[in-house]
């Protein structure tokens, strides 16, 4: 339950702090809020959206401040496992008592703190989902959508487990179908691919390719192609290193020994002109041996041509690179497999779908037979909560759009929701056919049938608190008294806070709290207060006549509270 909620700088208000946990005067615990029309009792509706991770207008924050803060403090029952558990998996610790903060910034940003550690607005927000349901004059409008009368149900017969089942069931299947077929338009295709894959195989294969080979074979080209020049330029060179000069630095050699022999200062200088003759005629061997290597080789320059040629048709078709042209081969051998063992992936692949569109069909019909037992049962509870609500017999049905189907009908009209669609069916009048709610309820009606409907979830619900939003809109006289009685019978379990313009509801609240707007200097601010009891009588007074009260209004204001 919400035991303490402190605000700052929110819209109008400075700072608020708000204790839920006194004496309800034997009212269960039903928490009333009221005040003028524009005051701002929605105050309590926008902390609860902040604390729930939702995203936020840095409009909220109040004017000249760099940010505002929501925080609360929730009491949780101990049997709330999976709220404590959750806690506990984030490192918040399995404390009962816990706190959530928000704070933020008049940059946009926000900061989250779950029992004073940073958490995420994800986490806040599955947190909040365990601790607040909020209803309000915008669910009224959601119960006119068809599309959210099957999550009703689903709620309200605790199907999600089936239906998680089964969607997860009917994901694959669609996955493998789709496989399948994918598969199929391939096996059309399959010979074409199969001679044009192998003929490319077989085109790179037979050329042998060799990495790098095309430069090793550009550089050879260029050398045959010179080849003439090349030998003339050697035989020339040979002749200069040769002969007389060869000679000569022999006979250099030979004199430097005989200076080194009569001069050992000169044993350095000897030596290393010594190195010199005798690398001079390495070099003569070296050039002529190089020379030897030349050739003129027509026959071998035209392959190397053609062979050229044929690499640079393949990079064309294939890669830019021999490397690339390699990968392509590879790649299209794995593919060359494939497509020569796609019979046998057929058919595996056949049997998996057959075997998973039993099992959709099956946990499909398991689904669809729950959800319309839970029809059955929906609308005796239905039918109970609203004639407590003032309906003189009324008629709720689950009607089910999709008739019975065999399974290929079923499968085909299937979703991950599987195959039924329904509508809620009303009439508030004796002697009237029920007719979807879209076209018939009134607001007054819808106001009652939410709350009917609220009232059932939340005995399903994990959900301590339970927040009311003017759902009394349209509603008078009887049905105004049948809503305070019911809503007061929900507070016997749960917590409930009640925004409201009803007096017959404010009346029956064990904490009842005033909002007001009021001018300060020149700041509005708006402020809440708890009301004791003779201030109690004056507000409902408000609520019953404005500003047109008599003695009459007061007594029966009175007499409101006593009935509480």
């Amino acid at each position: 339950m919400l035991c303490e909620l402190r605000i700052k700088n929110l819209a109008l208000i400075e700072a608020l702090e708000l204790n839920f946990e006194q004496p309800r005067s034997g009212a269960g615990s039903l928490v009333v809020m009221t005040g003028e029309t524009g005051a701002g009792k929605s105050v309590l509706l926008r902390a609860i959206h902040l604390l729930s991770g939702r995203r936020a207008s840095v409009e909220w924050i109040r004017s000249g401040e760099s940010n505002c803060e929501v925080e609360a403090l929730f009491e949780v029952d101990s049997n709330h496992w999976r709220l404590l558990e959750r806690l506990e998996e984030g490192g918040f610790g399995g404390d009962t008592r816990l706190v959530i903060r928000r704070v933020l910034s008049a940059n946009g940003r926000s900061r989250f703190y779950v029992n004073g550690s940073l958490a995420t607005a994800k986490l806040v927000g599955e947190l909040a989902v365990e601790l607040l349901n909020v209803a309000s004059q915008h669910d009224q409008q959601c119960l006119l959508q068809t599309a959210v009368h099957l999550d009703l149900l689903d709620t309200i017969g605790d199907l999600q487990s089936s239906k998680k089942a089964y969607a997860e069931c009917y994901r694959r299947w669609q996955g493998k179908k789709a496989e399948m077929v994918g598969l199929l338009k391939e096996e059309q295709e399959k010979e074409q691919r199969l001679d044009f894959l192998r003929f490319q195989l077989g085109e790179i294969h037979d050329a042998g390719l060799q990495s790098q080979e095309d430069e090793a074979l550009a550089v050879e080209k260029k050398r045959l192609k010179n080849g003439q020049s090349l030998m003339a330029l050697c035989r020339e060179s040979h002749y200069l290193l040769s002969g007389a000069l060869t000679d000569g630095l022999s006979q250099l050699r030979q004199n430097v020994i005989q200076i080194s022999a009569l001069d050992e200062t000169a044993d350095k200088l000897a030596e290393e002109i010594s190195e010199y003759t005798f690398k001079a005629e390495d070099l003569v061997h070296e050039l002529r041996n190089y020379q030897g290597s030349l050739e003129s080789n027509p026959v071998r320059l035209e392959y190397i041509h053609e062979r050229l040629d044929l690499l640079s048709q393949l990079k064309r078709k294939y890669g830019e690179t021999i490397e690339k042209i390699l990968e392509f081969a590879a790649s299209g051998e794995e593919e060359l497999q494939h497509l020569e063992n796609m019979e046998r992936e057929m058919s595996a692949l056949v049997e998996e779908v057959a075997a998973l569109e039993e099992k959709a069909f099956v946990l499909g019909g398991e689904l669809s037979s729950k959800r319309r037992k839970t029809a059955a049962a929906l609308e005796g509870a239905m039918v109970g909560e609203l004639a407590s609500l003032s309906f003189n017999r009324p008629i709720f049905e689950v009607n089910f759009a999709t008739p019975e189907m065999s399974r290929e009908e079923a499968l085909v009209a299937a979703g991950p929701d599987g195959w039924d669609t329904v509508e809620f069916f009303f009439s508030a009048n004796p002697g009237e056919a029920a007719r979807p709610l879209a076209k018939i309820a009134s607001g007054g009606e819808l106001s009652r049938l939410l709350l009917a409907m609220k009232c059932l979830l939340a005995k399903k619900d994990m959900v301590e608190t339970v927040i009311f939003d003017e759902v009394d809109t349209g509603i008078g006289g009887e049905a105004a008294e049948a809503v305070a009685r019911k809503i007061q019978e929900l507070a016997g379990h749960h917590q409930v806070f009640c925004i409201t313009h009803l007096p017959q509801i404010a009346a029956r609240g064990g904490l009842h709290l005033e909002v007001a707007k009021s001018v300060q200097g020149e700041r509005t601010r708006t402020d809440v207060r708890v009301l004791g009891e003779e201030e109690r009588v004056v507000e409902l007074v408000r609520m019953l006549a404005g500003d047109s009260a008599t003695e009459q209004t007061e007594a029966w204001a009175r007499d409101l509270l006593e009935k509480k």
